[in-house]
């Protein structure tokens, strides 16, 4: 009669055993012959996502399991170098002391001007931005100018859409830049996009936000879309009439989840599964852009940095889906997203040690 798996396997242990008895040696050859699905049935090293608090700006850490590391933009400038101390603390929870390339998607204070405290507390590989400041203002002129002075010697890259960013284990398409945007990304077949017909024609806007260097960041069958502060402007005819981007797993709300971007015309078109809003108590988190992205087809859950103080109750996410609720005297406390590459992936929260599980489509 055939024996199970189990019972042969128990045999052939029991055999093995007396053998062990009788040599060290021999007993060495039984462990390594007799355990070694242990060994294999341990989990890959995730991708790791830090959506970190920079009181809403932007600093996006993603650490690849081979190491390499991407950081999107810096925060602000000032408060005794606050933001790069909270990016310093995501990087040793990640086991990281060096970050191969920090793209900054646009020269607005809450995503370059941290760039002169990060460069004095973090060696970087490289720096990634669109080019030149596009913006006619005094402020902008002033931080692109501090931008380049702090970068000094450390190499610095001009990306246009259809650009890559080379990270062990990931593949990162640039998907906006200066204004332009992709096509068609190499692997996936745009699709015409049905809530392109009732969006608006949106004003065009003379600030850096619509120049914004975006990326698309697949891990496996996971994706991860950070799109900086692009504007409707922009993130329409980036998906229409055809959305090239396809669904997406995690959604970083474009704008920290401000009205001025977060159509309905990319954000239900991509169907994330999850959305992270970088939000401030008191910048963005606007009702429409929340409204929009919680009515997204197959949402599971919106998570929010800060409570949106100026909002209403019914446009804010659960409290255990807040990292830094109203009323709480600490914040500074970050997101966690571990991803694996079969597109399952968990968001912790660090205030409260909460995670949440999110299986693969």
């Amino acid at each position: 009669m055939r024996r199970s798996g189990y019972t042969a396997l128990a045999m052939t242990t029991a055999s093995r055993l007396r053998l062990c008895a009788s040599s060290l040696f021999s007993c060495l050859l039984v462990a390594a012959s007799t355990f070694p699905a242990f060994a294999q049935g341990k989990a890959p090293k995730p991708l790791v996502i830090y959506a970190i608090d920079v009181e809403g700006g932007q600093a996006t850490l993603l650490v690849a399991p081979s190491g390499g590391s991407l950081l999107v933009d810096t925060g602000w400038p000032g408060n005794d170098s606050r933001d790069a101390k909270r990016i310093q603390a995501a990087m040793k929870d990640a086991g990281i002391a060096k970050i191969d390339h920090v793209l900054v998607t646009h020269f607005h204070d809450d995503h370059v001007g941290g760039v002169p405290q990060l460069v004095n507390l973090v060696p970087v590989g490289e720096f990634l931005d669109h080019g030149v400041n596009r913006e006619d203002s005094d402020d902008t002129r002033g931080l692109f100018a501090a931008y380049i002075k702090a970068i000094g010697a450390t190499p610095r890259r001009v990306v246009h859409p259809g650009d890559t960013i080379q990270i062990a284990g990931l593949k990162t398409v640039v998907l906006t830049a200066d204004g332009e945007h992709i096509g068609a990304i190499p692997g996936i077949t745009p699709r015409p996009n049905a809530f392109c017909a009732t969006e608006p024609k949106w004003p065009a806007d003379a600030t850096e936000n619509p120049r914004s260097s975006g990326i698309l960041v697949t891990f496996g069958s996971f994706k991860f879309l950070d799109l900086g502060d692009l504007t409707k402007d922009k993130e329409v005819p980036l998906v229409c009439p055809n959305n090239p981007i396809g669904t997406v797993d995690l959604y970083l709300a474009t704008h920290h989840g401000y009205y001025l971007s977060n159509s309905r015309a990319i954000v239900h078109a991509i169907h994330p599964r999850v959305a992270i809003m970088d939000n401030g108590a008191h910048k963005a988190g606007s009702p429409e852009a929340w409204q929009t992205i919680h009515e997204s087809p197959g949402l599971e859950d919106l998570w929010m940095l800060h409570t949106a103080e100026d909002s209403d109750a019914g446009h804010n996410s659960p409290e255990a889906l807040i990292a830094n609720p109203k009323g709480v005297a600490t914040d500074g406390f970050w997101f966690k997203v571990a991803a694996q590459p079969d597109g399952s992936f968990t968001v912790t929260n660090a205030r409260t040690g909460l995670t949440r599980q999110y299986a693969r489509r």
